[in-house]
């Protein structure tokens, strides 16, 4: 199971629409959304989170987590 923090991410540099998101990072809005929902996050490719983490200056650890299910 992968956690999203992009909600937490944004917050800490006052971004508050994914519009300006997509504006900073070149992010497109599906991918964006993907993270701020938390849904379908194992779609994501390795380059849009890159591309994430340099706009909001942080680590890969900081946006996403990974948590082993437990089923």
């Amino acid at each position: 199971m992968i956690k999203s923090y992009l909600r937490h991410r944004m917050a800490d540099k006052e971004i508050n629409d994914i519009k300006k998101l997509m504006n900073i990072s070149g992010v497109s809005r599906n991918s964006i959304n993907k993270l701020y929902r938390g849904a379908e996050l194992e779609t994501l490719r390795m380059d849009t989170l890159i591309k994430l983490c340099q706009a909001l200056d942080c680590d890969l650890s900081d946006l996403i987590e990974y948590a082993n299910d437990p089923k």
